[in-house]
């Protein structure tokens, strides 16, 4: 036990948060006074301030979620309004009004029949869900041996252990396993690396012979991002999700569609399956519904599946208790009333093109291998040698990102994420409010860090 100040200083808020702060998916033993934690006090539009009063663009919305940007006092409002009006109550056999009409806008929202809204508390229990809706809609319709459901690799789809066992990234999964069973994984869209005459839906191909393969009638979901998260936004080539759609009607298999990242504007629609012109069975989305200004997730679904589930007796027996609090409702109801207002979609799909335009500028820096993305949501894959698209190895990679890369970024003011997941990236997904100044702000601090790690790192 220990007693706390009212107002710690800066020392002293590093000297708690070393000692009581468990922060997520961070070496802890890596902080230390050389090394103190970044500690993030304000924030404002694009950018971000920490503890010293140091400026910061947030290059990467917090973590791809912060997309109406940030210190937006109305939304705090909302949420005062409704307390004052309902604290809390829960959803498990009752309902209230936030809930309701934020239920019926999603809808509104979503493409196709996709009109039932089940909520979570965020993006991994939004994908558990999704997993144990998809095997209980098989189950009764009479086909429960319908349990697997295939994943591509690399893909990166939450924490929990049903989600984790989707992720296609074995440092993540080994330290977890035995996981939940049934999980498969295919080849991703990486058309980077791939041979130039290689067919271009071989990679939805795949999953039809992964299918065929575990036996049709074991496989329940096809679970796949509209742009892959980790290993460097890869984006789909021309036909994919349309051929994905094809196999998955072919074989009674449900395409979900996780959209926690892609969803709200991030590709320029407010679902990024719309961007790729594909109808899923269930999408899961969490993250910028409330542009993070609460914990908020969702899985959304069509009349079809839903349907067994509102007859009679039926019930999905799942649920949280948390899951579409009155709060984060009542602020994901302002988050939308802004995006309406400020037609933010329309802002990504008006400046996708000079925000990309930037940053293919920066090809001509040796350690630039290729560029790609889709609206606010890119990538930049960093190789040895531009002619072979040679690699960095562990080492390597270990050096570059962290023990260059991340830090010198931060220190020239800019959040972005460098990731090795998959090849080294570096990746950039700003709020949606993001203009000219951001990008060449942006441009300017790539330009020079990536130009010194090649001279001091690589070269």
């Amino acid at each position: 036990m220990s007693t706390v100040s009212q107002a710690p200083s800066g020392t002293e808020l590093q000297e708690l948060a070393k000692r009581h702060l468990w922060m997520h998916f961070s070496r802890m033993g890596g902080y230390d006074a050389e090394h103190p934690i970044p500690v993030i006090s304000r924030a404002e539009g694009c950018y971000v301030y920490d503890d010293a009063g140091n400026r910061y663009l947030d290059g990467l919305s917090a973590l791809f979620c912060v997309n109406a940007g940030h210190g937006r006092s109305e939304y705090g409002e909302a949420a005062a309004r409704q307390v004052e009006e309902l604290d809390f109550y829960t959803l498990w056999s009752y309902a209230h009004p936030r809930a309701i009409e934020l239920a019926a806008r999603i809808a509104a929202l979503a493409p196709g029949e996709l009109n039932r809204v089940f909520f979570t508390d965020g993006g991994s229990e939004a994908v558990e869900s999704a997993l144990k809706l998809a095997r209980n809609y098989h189950r009764v319709r009479g086909k429960g041996q319908k349990h697997k459901f295939i994943a591509r690799e690399v893909a990166y789809h939450g924490t929990t252990l049903g989600a984790l066992a989707a992720t296609g990234i074995t440092e993540l999964r080994n330290q977890f396993e035995p996981l939940v069973s049934g999980a498969c994984h295919v080849p991703n869209t990486n058309i980077y690396r791939w041979p130039e005459d290689r067919d271009p839906l071989w990679a939805a191909d795949a999953i039809e012979e992964r299918i065929v393969f575990e036996g049709a009638e074991t496989v329940a979901a096809v679970i796949i991002e509209p742009v892959q998260n980790a290993g460097g936004c890869f984006v789909p080539p021309d036909g994919y999700f349309e051929r994905v759609r094809e196999i998955c009607d072919e074989h009674d298999v449900l395409l979900i569609s996780d959209e926690v990242i892609c969803a709200w504007g991030r590709l320029g629609h407010y679902f990024g399956c719309e961007r790729f012109e594909y109808q899923p069975d269930i999408v899961t989305t969490a993250k910028a519904l409330t542009s993070a200004y609460a914990p908020m997730g969702a899985v959304i679904a069509s009349d079809t599946v839903a349907e067994p589930f509102m007859q009679g007796d039926a019930s999905f027996a799942h649920g949280f208790t948390f899951a579409g609090h009155p709060l984060a409702a009542a602020i994901a109801m302002a988050n939308l009333d802004v995006f309406e207002r400020e037609d933010l979609c329309g802002q990504v799909l008006a400046k996708e093109g000079e925000f990309r335009q930037m940053l293919d500028s920066l090809r001509d820096l040796p350690i630039v291998g290729d560029v790609r993305g889709a609206g606010f949501f890119q990538a930049i894959e960093l190789v040895k040698d531009k002619e072979t698209k040679a690699t960095f190895n562990d080492e390597e990679s270990e050096r570059l990102l962290r023990g260059f890369l991340s830090g010198e970024l931060y220190r020239n003011g800019l959040i972005c994420r460098a990731d090795d997941r998959g090849d080294p990236v570096i990746q950039l997904a700003p709020p949606l409010i993001a203009d000219t100044p951001q990008f060449e702000e942006i441009h300017d601090v790539l330009r020079k860090v990536l130009g010194d790690a090649w001279d001091q790192v690589v070269a």
